[in-house]
Protein backbone atom coordinates (compact mmCIF):
# COMPACT_ATOMS: atom_id res chain seq x y z
CA UNK A 1 0.00 0.00 0.00
CA UNK A 2 1.32 3.51 -1.05
CA UNK A 3 1.32 5.86 1.77
CA UNK A 4 -0.12 8.57 -0.32
CA UNK A 5 1.35 11.49 2.15
CA UNK A 6 5.35 10.36 1.29
CA UNK A 7 4.15 9.49 -2.41
CA UNK A 8 3.08 13.28 -2.79
CA UNK A 9 5.95 14.65 -0.92
CA UNK A 10 8.52 12.23 -3.19
CA UNK A 11 6.58 13.46 -6.92
CA UNK A 12 6.86 17.31 -5.44
CA UNK A 13 10.82 16.71 -5.26
CA UNK A 14 11.00 14.91 -8.80
CA UNK A 15 8.39 17.66 -9.96
CA UNK A 16 10.93 19.93 -9.08
CA UNK A 17 14.05 18.50 -10.20
CA UNK A 18 12.36 17.97 -13.87
CA UNK A 19 11.76 22.25 -13.35
CA UNK A 20 15.21 22.86 -12.68
CA UNK A 21 16.34 20.41 -15.28
CA UNK A 22 14.22 22.00 -17.73
CA UNK A 23 15.27 25.38 -16.93
CA UNK A 24 18.91 24.58 -16.83
CA UNK A 25 18.57 23.10 -20.53
CA UNK A 26 16.82 26.11 -21.95
CA UNK A 27 18.63 28.75 -19.73
CA UNK A 28 22.55 27.65 -20.11
CA UNK A 29 23.60 26.77 -23.33
CA UNK A 30 26.95 25.31 -22.35
CA UNK A 31 24.47 22.57 -20.62
CA UNK A 32 21.68 22.10 -23.33
CA UNK A 33 24.81 21.63 -25.98
CA UNK A 34 26.36 19.36 -23.94
CA UNK A 35 23.15 17.08 -23.44
CA UNK A 36 22.40 17.34 -27.32
CA UNK A 37 26.02 16.15 -27.98
CA UNK A 38 25.38 12.84 -25.71
CA UNK A 39 21.45 12.82 -27.32
CA UNK A 40 22.89 12.00 -30.46
CA UNK A 41 24.23 8.61 -29.52
CA UNK A 42 21.25 7.01 -30.73
CA UNK A 43 20.98 4.46 -27.75
CA UNK A 44 19.54 7.01 -25.50
CA UNK A 45 16.55 7.22 -28.56
CA UNK A 46 15.87 3.50 -28.50
CA UNK A 47 15.67 3.31 -24.32
CA UNK A 48 13.94 6.41 -24.06
CA UNK A 49 10.34 5.18 -24.98
CA UNK A 50 10.97 1.81 -22.52
CA UNK A 51 10.72 4.21 -19.73
CA UNK A 52 6.76 4.51 -20.10
CA UNK A 53 6.59 1.15 -19.01
CA UNK A 54 7.15 1.96 -15.48
CA UNK A 55 5.03 4.98 -16.15
CA UNK A 56 2.18 3.42 -17.04
CA UNK A 57 3.01 0.74 -14.31
CA UNK A 58 2.73 3.69 -11.74
CA UNK A 59 -0.10 5.18 -12.87
CA UNK A 60 -1.80 1.50 -12.40
CA UNK A 61 -0.50 1.60 -8.78
CA UNK A 62 -2.00 5.77 -8.29
CA UNK A 63 2.02 6.17 -7.54
CA UNK A 64 2.58 9.97 -8.15
CA UNK A 65 6.13 9.87 -7.28
CA UNK A 66 6.40 6.92 -9.32
CA UNK A 67 5.42 9.27 -12.49
CA UNK A 68 7.23 11.62 -12.03
CA UNK A 69 10.30 9.98 -10.95
CA UNK A 70 9.48 7.88 -14.16
CA UNK A 71 9.89 11.18 -16.12
CA UNK A 72 12.71 12.81 -14.43
CA UNK A 73 14.77 9.83 -15.91
CA UNK A 74 13.03 9.68 -18.96
CA UNK A 75 14.44 13.33 -19.43
CA UNK A 76 17.79 12.90 -17.95
CA UNK A 77 18.76 9.96 -20.16
CA UNK A 78 19.15 11.87 -22.87
CA UNK A 79 22.71 12.31 -21.87
CA UNK A 80 23.38 9.18 -19.76
CA UNK A 81 25.41 7.95 -22.87
CA UNK A 82 28.46 9.18 -24.11
CA UNK A 83 29.05 11.15 -27.03
CA UNK A 84 29.85 9.04 -30.17
CA UNK A 85 32.81 9.42 -32.33
CA UNK A 86 30.85 9.34 -35.82
CA UNK A 87 27.07 11.02 -35.97
CA UNK A 88 25.34 10.04 -39.41
CA UNK A 89 24.47 13.16 -41.29
CA UNK A 90 20.83 12.69 -40.92
CA UNK A 91 20.92 12.24 -36.79
CA UNK A 92 22.92 15.94 -36.90
CA UNK A 93 20.44 17.20 -39.52
CA UNK A 94 17.19 16.05 -36.89
CA UNK A 95 19.07 17.46 -33.89
CA UNK A 96 20.04 20.52 -35.45
CA UNK A 97 16.30 20.67 -36.48
CA UNK A 98 15.08 19.75 -32.69
CA UNK A 99 17.54 22.53 -31.53
CA UNK A 100 16.49 25.18 -34.06
CA UNK A 101 13.03 24.21 -33.59
CA UNK A 102 13.65 24.49 -29.52
CA UNK A 103 15.45 27.79 -29.44
CA UNK A 104 13.24 29.49 -32.25
CA UNK A 105 10.27 31.83 -31.70
CA UNK A 106 7.59 30.94 -29.87
CA UNK A 107 4.16 31.62 -31.32
CA UNK A 108 0.96 29.77 -30.61
CA UNK A 109 1.42 26.94 -33.05
CA UNK A 110 4.55 26.21 -31.24
CA UNK A 111 3.06 26.90 -27.86
CA UNK A 112 0.17 24.47 -28.95
CA UNK A 113 2.40 21.43 -30.43
CA UNK A 114 4.99 21.70 -27.02
CA UNK A 115 1.82 21.32 -25.13
CA UNK A 116 0.67 18.09 -26.62
CA UNK A 117 3.58 16.10 -24.85
CA UNK A 118 2.71 16.82 -20.96
CA UNK A 119 -0.76 16.42 -22.29
CA UNK A 120 -0.33 12.90 -24.13
CA UNK A 121 1.39 12.06 -21.30
CA UNK A 122 -1.43 13.24 -18.50
CA UNK A 123 -3.54 11.31 -20.70
CA UNK A 124 -1.04 8.12 -20.97
CA UNK A 125 -1.11 8.19 -16.92
CA UNK A 126 -5.36 8.67 -16.56
CA UNK A 127 -5.63 5.79 -18.65
CA UNK A 128 -3.69 3.57 -16.45
CA UNK A 129 -4.65 5.33 -13.59
CA UNK A 130 -8.08 4.45 -14.38
CA UNK A 131 -7.05 0.42 -15.54
CA UNK A 132 -7.72 0.94 -19.14
CA UNK A 133 -5.64 -0.88 -21.08
CA UNK A 134 -7.11 -0.01 -24.74
CA UNK A 135 -7.15 3.47 -23.96
CA UNK A 136 -3.72 3.46 -22.63
CA UNK A 137 -2.31 1.61 -25.80
CA UNK A 138 -4.09 3.66 -27.98
CA UNK A 139 -2.14 6.56 -26.13
CA UNK A 140 1.08 4.79 -26.55
CA UNK A 141 0.12 4.48 -30.53
CA UNK A 142 -0.83 8.57 -30.74
CA UNK A 143 2.55 9.50 -28.94
CA UNK A 144 4.91 7.68 -31.48
CA UNK A 145 2.50 8.34 -34.27
CA UNK A 146 2.53 12.10 -33.37
CA UNK A 147 6.33 12.42 -32.51
CA UNK A 148 6.68 10.39 -36.26
CA UNK A 149 4.91 13.05 -38.19
CA UNK A 150 6.48 15.80 -36.12
CA UNK A 151 9.97 14.72 -36.74
CA UNK A 152 8.71 13.77 -41.09
CA UNK A 153 6.76 16.99 -41.75
CA UNK A 154 9.50 19.23 -39.58
CA UNK A 155 13.26 17.65 -40.47
CA UNK A 156 11.82 16.22 -43.84
CA UNK A 157 14.14 12.89 -44.68
CA UNK A 158 16.40 13.74 -41.54
CA UNK A 159 13.29 13.16 -39.60
CA UNK A 160 12.97 9.76 -40.90
CA UNK A 161 15.68 8.74 -38.42
CA UNK A 162 13.40 8.41 -35.59
CA UNK A 163 11.30 6.05 -37.32
CA UNK A 164 13.17 2.73 -36.35
CA UNK A 165 13.85 3.89 -32.36
CA UNK A 166 10.43 5.32 -32.10
CA UNK A 167 8.09 2.08 -33.30
CA UNK A 168 10.91 -0.38 -32.16
CA UNK A 169 10.10 1.23 -28.35
CA UNK A 170 6.30 1.60 -29.31
CA UNK A 171 6.40 -2.15 -29.88
CA UNK A 172 8.00 -3.16 -26.84
CA UNK A 173 6.63 -1.01 -25.09
CA UNK A 174 2.95 -2.37 -25.59
CA UNK A 175 4.20 -5.68 -25.59
CA UNK A 176 5.66 -5.39 -21.96
CA UNK A 177 2.42 -2.81 -21.21
CA UNK A 178 0.29 -5.99 -22.10
CA UNK A 179 2.03 -8.44 -20.31
CA UNK A 180 2.39 -6.33 -17.36
CA UNK A 181 -1.16 -5.56 -17.12
CA UNK A 182 -2.52 -9.16 -17.10
CA UNK A 183 -0.35 -9.76 -14.90
CA UNK A 184 -1.83 -6.98 -12.34
CA UNK A 185 -4.77 -7.92 -13.17
CA UNK A 186 -4.51 -11.56 -12.56
CA UNK A 187 -3.39 -10.92 -9.14
CA UNK A 188 -6.60 -8.96 -7.78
Amino acid sequence: MINKVRDSQVAAGFALLIIIFVALAFNSNPFFLWVYERHQNQASWFIRPLFLVPFCYFAYMHSLAGITGTIFLLLTSMFWFAAPSEVPDNIKEFLQFEKDWLHGNWGFAKVFLASLVPLSFMLLALAFWKRSLYSGLSVLVLMATGKIIWAVDGAGNAGTSIIVPAITGLLICCLLVLFGFQKLNNRH
